[in-house]
């Protein structure tokens, strides 16, 4: 599998606006080309073309499938496996059966498990650790859809609690598979200050990555998963100070374990890159 480039910002483009991939593909981290909500049914076609005339770099490059249990999933995996894309996102993902049709389709490919419906989201601890996933992502619309339900937020513009439970489960699935985890879209293209209280939780929270759908809200989420200098300082204060202690030990007035270091640890592996 190639190598893919997770985050920390990854754009969606529609795979039926060619004129836009290398656009997306220079402000984002990585870019998505979207076969499937994107795309007007009668579109698809014309999209699937696009791809294969798409000549983006392989690492920093997804393409979103269709479900497994719709018409355009063997068309989509056709057109992937002319143009030689190695790293999937395979829409409305419901169990590791599905992530075994993609690679039964694809080969060895990378499969990031789009956990977007209730099957999806209840499933997702045996989905992170099916062969070839290499992160999980959630969705919100799409999740509330499939309970009969009308919207993922209050008028406040917080998620309500089935969303934020469903963001939860996939979050703690995927650390606990040791794959990634992608934050769910922020849709209100406008509310750039929403969108970085969202990307900062997200950070706090241990997602590997954030998707967007515009590419002004690229600089928002690497804002947020970037580390400031001030943090990045208290950081390696704290390390250097760990390296003479054993055990448990108090630092400037607060107790220092284990996972404390790690979370300073995270913050220098951010900073870096990493």
């Amino acid at each position: 599998m190639t190598g893919l480039v997770l985050g920390p910002a990854l754009l969606f483009c529609p795979a039926d606006r060619p004129e836009r991939y290398g656009k997306a593909a220079d402000r984002a981290d990585a870019v998505i080309l979207d076969l499937e909500d994107a795309v007007a049914p009668g579109a698809k076609e014309a999209a699937r073309a696009a791809l294969v005339a798409s000549a983006l770099a392989p690492e920093r490059t997804v393409v979103r499938l269709n479900p497994v249990r719709t018409p355009d999933f063997a068309l989509d995996c056709e057109a992937v496996r002319r143009r030689g894309y190695r790293s999937v996102m395979l829409a409305k993902t419901e169990s590791p059966d599905d992530v075994a049709a993609v690679r039964a389709a694809l080969g060895d490919v990378g499969v990031i498990a789009l956990c977007e419906t209730a099957r999806g989201v209840v499933n997702a601890v045996g989905i992170a650790a099916a062969d070839g996933v290499t992160a999980l992502m959630w969705g919100a619309e799409d999740l509330v859809a499939s309970l009969g339900g009308t919207s993922s937020r209050g008028a406040d513009g917080a998620y309500r609690a089935v969303a934020l439970q469903a963001r939860s489960q996939v979050l703690l699935a995927a650390g606990a598979a040791g794959v990634g985890s992608i934050d769910a879209v922020y849709v209100d293209i406008a509310d750039l200050r929403g969108l970085a209280a969202e990307a900062e939780d997200a950070v706090a929270s241990g997602f590997s990555a954030k998707a967007c759908i515009h590419p002004d809200q690229v600089s928002a989420i690497r804002a947020a998963f970037a580390p400031g200098e001030d943090e990045v300082g208290r950081a390696r204060a704290l390390l250097a100070a760990a390296e003479g202690e054993r055990g448990v030990f108090a630092y400037e007035g607060r107790m220092v374990d284990e996972p404390i270091l790690r979370h300073a640890r995270s913050v220098l592996a951010r900073a870096s890159g990493g």
